[in-house]
């Protein structure tokens, strides 16, 4: 698609992909198969669905080919049985080891697996929270498959930084209710504890969003054991100094989930990275703001395609 034309954007199905043993993903995708591929890879416990619609059409219409899609245990993606203890969480939580089922390394492998299903050899990589965590272990592990890295409200693993608020942690690992009902009032209760004080999300937005997660497939114990996977994280601080993928981080002020130290040592951490801190926004991907991301992640985008450019004249 021409950047800046007003066109439709094709939306495909659901669709599913193979991405190692055991392991299918559920992805949908936005826009030209022709265009810049994007991957979005989604936070702890979320469905692709909250990739918003609009902001994955404002990213078509920017010129990509936008693929988003359900991690592991998550959403309509391979479910598998399995805990992890509320006990070890807290241990995790307090720095006190732990053994997660799976890692960050997998989860990237998992993203890896849809990349190579697509048939692209490389992409252009947007994460938020979690995802932001294995966009950039993706970025460590294969660089070469990574064309520009964007980082939203995450952090580096490293613990003196992007903390958690130790409010949310009960919250975050409480027993919920059973039923539809309760997941939606629990869901509802932690958006309004995490959420952007400066763009509140409409309460029934919030309820709409969370009834389709419910009913595309909602797994506490996959919850769990993604939250181990990030409590378990290595410190990726000296790894990611020797990046040299194009780079944005953007980070709310006012986020509880994670701090924004956090995205302030990750841009420290990258070379050249580009920080953007946003007033007013929490742990969360505000409408209001979907312009703002898609123009720094077309920004990032471009300054891959310049260094391309540059290495081909060289």
């Amino acid at each position: 698609m021409k950047r800046g034309t007003q066109v439709s954007v094709a939306v495909s199905e659901e669709l599913h992909a193979p991405v190692s043993p055991g392991i299918e993903l559920c992805y949908q995708t936005y826009g030209d198969p022709g265009d810049e591929p994007l991957l979005l890879v989604m936070g702890l416990g979320g469905p692709m669905t909250w990739w918003d619609p609009g902001l994955c059409t404002m990213l078509a219409e920017a010129g990509f080919f936008v693929v988003r899609y359900d991690n592991r245990y998550t959403g309509r993606s391979t479910k598998a049985p399995g805990r992890v203890t509320r006990k070890a969480l807290v241990q995790a939580f307090l720095g006190r080891g732990g053994r997660a089922p799976y890692t960050l390394d997998d989860m990237a492998a998992d993203a890896f697996g849809l990349m190579s299903h697509l048939g692209w050899d490389s992409a252009h990589v947007c994460g938020v929270s979690m995802g932001g965590m294995i966009a950039q272990t993706m970025a460590l592990n294969e660089p070469s498959r990574v064309r520009s890295l964007v980082s939203i409200m995450s952090t580096l693993g490293k613990r003196s930084v992007g903390w958690q608020h130790p409010s949310l942690l009960p919250v975050l690992i409480a027993k919920r209710g059973v039923g539809r009902e309760a997941y939606v009032a629990s869901s509802a209760k932690t958006w309004k504890l995490i959420g952007s004080p400066a763009y509140p999300i409409d309460e029934q937005e919030a309820r709409a969003r969370a009834e389709e997660t419910y009913d595309r497939g909602v797994s506490a114990s996959g919850v769990m054991r993604q939250m181990m996977a990030v409590l378990t994280q290595p410190n990726r601080s000296r790894g990611l100094a020797s990046l040299r993928i194009p780079t944005a981080v953007v980070h709310g002020a006012a986020d509880k989930m994670v701090h924004v130290s956090g995205g302030r040592a990750t841009a420290r951490a990258i070379p050249g990275a580009e920080l953007l801190l946003i007033d007013g926004m929490g742990h969360d991907t505000p409408r209001e703001l979907f312009g703002t991301f898609t123009d720094i992640i077309r920004r990032t985008a471009d300054r891959a395609a310049s260094v391309e450019r540059e290495h081909r004249s060289a």
